[in-house]
């Protein structure tokens, strides 16, 4: 059998070797070089257009087939339920009360915590369990898509991460080397907006920046609402920042690490975080070197969907540092970017994220604000909030954050079991005086 199948494996061999030498040579032309020297052929934006067709097709589908449906089940209704009871029971009246308490509890705080619903399908299951059964047509859609999403597009995105955070690692560890001056510092941009540029393709991410002559600049603070982990990636793509944020192990830290050795990014100890004056000092230090890079906070301290922004921490505004705001919008017709920790893990989430069809936002740099004679810090980050929100077209909320995800689910829920109780006890003494 040796000399039969030495031929094959000669031929898969070789065959497997064009494979991939075709596949990292398309990956080098079309999107590595041209993420290092920033410039794009428009074949996202065309993949953008070609997508808004297919969800077009896919909603006309959806109405006929709820059309077919409608009119099937009137024909039912005619043939097998031709008189109506009009006896009313005491539980017919649950549904209503079921409904009024959730009116209640779904408000606008709990809603920040819970996926903004899409008014069409976008053809993805998670969005909806339901739609892909409506009509054969429908399903193969569907279907193909599943094939195109984990079939070509995973691997495709998971190979541009593996590249850009490898690169990252290892270029900032080699620039850490060199002595500090313009050169580091020339470099270590460089390095940053190649590697962040290759990552946001990794997601397929379509971003449109506007007013970039407020772009921050060295000295001051970068704040922006709060959507997803990958704000940092879609900000830092277009600029250099300096980071801020909590130690952490494993790969996380591995990157911290080798970022933090060319430019000087701000990490705290676990320990460190909760001394406000610590954390206060060392920001204050970093932006009085108009050398370094403006510092990069998001304010709310949590993820919110995409609909609102939530009250700003004041800690950010007590520094007297030039303020410069950006709205980041996220189009969720392609991808839902919002984060809910309390559900996904990390891994999960970029799973979720490098299998959506794309992650696509518009990102507007506001003009630089400064606190006013006479404003607290409290009231100056009021008003960075309410211009945030009133440019990405989010609800500005008055809701101090105090509370974190799980415990606003845990008090609304404990709300909720509080009035259906009542409820069920009026209905039982109702039907006890009946």
């Amino acid at each position: 059998m040796g000399p039969f199948m030495s031929p094959f494996n000669n031929l898969l061999c070789m065959l497997l070797g064009i494979s991939f030498t075709v596949w990292f040579t398309l990956l080098l032309v079309f999107i590595i070089v041209p993420a290092i020297f920033g410039v794009s052929f428009g074949i996202r934006r065309l993949y953008m257009k070609t997508l808004l067709k297919v969800f077009e097709v896919s909603q006309e589908l959806i109405l006929s087939g709820f059309q077919d449906a409608v009119v099937h089940t009137d024909l039912f209704v005619t043939l097998h339920f031709p008189e109506l009871d009009d006896s009313f029971d005491m539980s017919d009246a649950f549904y209503f009360c079921r409904r009024g308490i959730e009116s209640i509890v779904d408000d606008e705080v709990t809603k920040c915590f819970t996926a903004e619903e899409l008014e069409s399908w976008n053809l993805l299951t998670r969005s909806n369990y339901n739609f892909n059964h409506i009509s054969s047509r429908l399903t193969v859609l569907w279907g193909l898509g599943v094939v195109i999403r984990y079939g070509f597009l995973l691997p495709l995105r998971l190979t541009l991460a593996i590249t850009g955070v490898g690169l990252l690692v290892v270029l900032t560890a080699m620039i850490g080397f060199l002595p500090n001056g313009r050169m580091k510092n020339f470099l270590s941009e460089k390095v940053h907006l190649m590697c962040y540029r290759i990552c946001v393709r990794a997601l397929t991410a379509i971003i449109t920046y506007h007013h970039s002559e407020n772009k921050p600049k060295n000295g001051g603070i970068c704040v922006a609402n709060h959507t997803s982990p990958i704000d940092v990636i879609i900000l830092a793509s277009d600029g250099c920042y300096a980071m801020v944020g909590q130690i952490h192990g494993g790969l996380m830290g591995l990157i911290q690490r080798s970022m933090v050795k060319a430019c000087p990014h701000i990490w705290f100890e676990r320990s460190e975080v909760k001394d406000r004056h610590l954390v206060a000092k060392r920001l204050s230090d970093h932006v009085k070197d108009k050398s370094k890079l403006p510092i990069l906070i998001f304010p709310e301290g949590t993820c919110i969907n995409n609909t609102s922004v939530m009250m700003f921490k004041k800690g950010s505004f007590e520094i007297g540092s030039t303020v410069y705001p950006v709205a980041i919008k996220y189009d969720p017709r392609f991808g839902e970017a919002f984060w809910n920790s309390s559900q996904f893990g990390m891994m999960n989430y970029l799973l979720r994220m490098m299998s959506s069809w794309a992650i696509v936002c518009s990102v507007w740099y506001l003009p630089p604000m400064i606190r006013q004679e006479g404003e607290d810090a409290m009231q100056f980050a009021n008003r960075v909030k309410a211009a945030i929100a009133r440019q990405g077209g989010l609800v500005d909320l008055l809701w101090d954050g105090g509370l974190k995800r799980g415990k606003v689910k845990d008090t609304f829920k404990e709300e909720q079991q509080k009035l259906y109780s009542k409820i069920l006890v009026g209905t039982q003494e109702v039907r006890s005086r009946s």
